[in-house]
């Protein structure tokens, strides 16, 4: 592989100047006044901010409609509404599709994402055919892609569910998902149960939606948190949307919170709509690991979505009110080392050693890069140059 170096630019978190010289797909070097060895690609990107590759941690690239015509929105308001409107119009409109997962990946992968966790269907009537698709899709991407088996019409509620989740994770998907234990299926700890028993069995990560609110939320929060304790899973559990946590009032919140730094919970948050964000700046500060991204992608649940990670960040933090430079940051460390430490990707960062998984900005600040989000000025995967 050709070396390349990146010449004056503005490493995060270093507070100086330097330059990064790349090798065999690592940060060999990061220093100033390098010397470019012989026969490498010299690029100068003074006093452009350097970023480690962003990570989209929640998206559903199964069914996006990416890439293809414009498809007017028709579910009502309801979350059962728009599952129905999922389960009713997929086949009509060819989802999963190879074609339009790949442009998603190709998108995504223009705005410097490197990594993704994508929540696939699993159920009877799909079958295995989404993971199948976005294997796919993500074997002629760059992109690194780990999946979520995803029971998004139902476990206990949608018989033969539970063992196509035990097929997907046989096949090698990385993660098993749950949905509502309580508001879907009605039964929140069988469906745990079921869920838990099966990342034990296959050693694979957890990662559930929550929608729940309220205080129903909050108790299936702690089930989740003693369940991660108990199995010793710490680490390897997440926690999508948790909209609940951000309506407990302050004492209930603060001992979820403790719970979950205890137990190595992950958060992860879309910021969507006018849904309730997991309160950001107090999970940072009790050490919880918060990571976020799109959610749906122009798909059947909603027609937005753009793969921009930066973008994602700047809802974060607009959604939790953020202004300070520092506040503002925390959305940025989200959509990259939170995501790096949900997906336990090694080598991670901007230190010599770690993948040269690379994103260079025309920003001076974290803060900037959010709120302006800009295009990118250089992706690197892998010691790869992609988009420059």
């Amino acid at each position: 592989m050709t070396d390349v170096l990146l010449r004056g630019g503005l490493p995060w978190e270093l507070g100086a100047t330097a330059d990064i010289l790349v090798r065999d797909g690592l940060i060999h070097h990061v220093g100033q006044g390098i010397d470019a060895p012989d026969d490498a690609l010299v690029v100068d990107i003074a006093g452009q901010l350097v970023l480690p590759g962003l990570v989209e941690a929640h998206c559903h690239l199964d069914k996006t409609l990416y890439g293809g015509p414009w498809v007017p929105h028709s579910a009502d308001d309801t979350l059962a509404g728009r599952i129905g409107n999922d389960m009713g119009r997929r086949a009509e409109l060819g989802v999963p599709s190879v074609e339009r997962i790949g442009a998603l990946l190709e998108r995504m992968s223009a705005a410097g994402t490197t990594h993704v966790r994508t929540h696939t269907d699993i159920d009877p009537l799909v079958g295995l055919r989404g993971v199948e698709a976005v294997r796919e899709a993500a074997a002629r991407s760059p992109l690194e892609v780990r999946q979520v088996a995803f029971p998004q019409h139902g476990l206990l509620t949608n018989p033969g569910t539970a063992k196509l989740l035990e097929e997907a994770l046989k096949s090698g998907v990385e993660a098993v998902g749950g949905l509502d234990p309580a508001g879907i299926d009605r039964d929140p700890v069988r469906h745990l149960d079921v869920i838990f028993g099966l990342a034990e069995r296959y050693g694979a990560h957890v990662d559930i939606h929550l929608h729940d609110g309220g205080s129903l939320g909050g108790w299936e929060l702690e089930l989740i948190t003693e369940r991660t304790k108990a199995l010793g899973l710490g680490g390897r559990v997440t926690v999508s949307h948790a909209y609940a946590l951000g309506q407990l009032d302050d004492a209930y919140q603060d001992r979820l919170i403790q719970g979950f730094a205890e137990a190595g919970v992950a958060l992860a948050t879309a910021a969507v709509y006018s849904f309730p964000v997991p309160p950001v700046k107090k999970l940072r500060a009790a050490g919880v690991t918060v990571a976020c991204g799109h959610d749906g992608i122009r798909d059947l649940w909603g027609p937005y979505g753009s793969g921009d990670m930066l973008e994602r960040a700047m809802h974060v933090a607009y959604r939790s009110t953020f202004r300070r430079d520092a506040d503002i940051e925390l959305a940025l460390e989200a959509a990259t080392h939170g995501g790096a430490r949900v997906l336990g990707l090694e080598g991670y960062g901007l230190s010599a050693g770690d993948r040269a998984d690379l994103v260079v900005v025309p920003c001076a600040s974290a803060a900037e890069a959010v709120v302006v989000h800009p295009a990118r000025t250089l992706v690197m995967k892998d010691g790869v140059v992609l988009h420059n």
